[in-house]
């Protein structure tokens, strides 16, 4: 979906890559910092890595859809890759976290969404939703470094 640009936030978290990224690969523990876009978590198969899944209800806009998450590439500590289905399956977009080392123990943590389909009607009206998920995505991640950095 070459029309639709991907939405890329990142925030800086005071704790080791390899914390970050141990906290990021168990599925479940997303609902914390993301219960705001994101509830109704059921999860299955393994906890952590490939294959770790969870059914949620995505609230974006007022709106309420059910949305099937897979974790689909893990390679350890750099990144993290969920592909996400909804819109009855025209919807299929990949969430990533990639993890950068900063200077001294801290880590940046970037997350790109990424469509790869969607109804027209959600390609027509692109600016507004990566707009939504721009600042939704922001304010996950700064829940995030806050969890991390409030337990370290």
């Amino acid at each position: 979906m070459s029309r639709v640009r991907p939405v890329v936030v990142h925030v800086d978290v005071d704790r080791p890559r390899e914390e970050v990224y141990d906290f990021l690969d168990v599925l479940a523990a997303h609902e914390e910092f993301t219960d705001h876009m994101l509830r109704e978590w059921e999860c299955s198969g393994p906890s952590r890595g490939v294959g770790a899944k969870a059914q949620v209800t995505a609230v974006v806009a007022g709106r309420r859809e059910g949305v099937a998450i897979e974790v689909v590439e893990a390679k350890r500590p750099l990144k993290i890759v969920e592909r996400n289905t909804g819109a009855g399956g025209r919807r299929v977009a990949h969430g990533t976290y990639l993890l950068q080392e900063l200077a001294g123990s801290g880590t940046r943590v970037f997350f790109e969404y990424a469509w790869r389909t969607a109804p027209a009607s959600e390609r027509l009206a692109a600016p507004v939703t990566r707009w939504l998920l721009r600042r939704a995505n922001t304010r996950a991640l700064r829940r995030l470094a806050g969890l991390l950095e409030s337990h370290g």
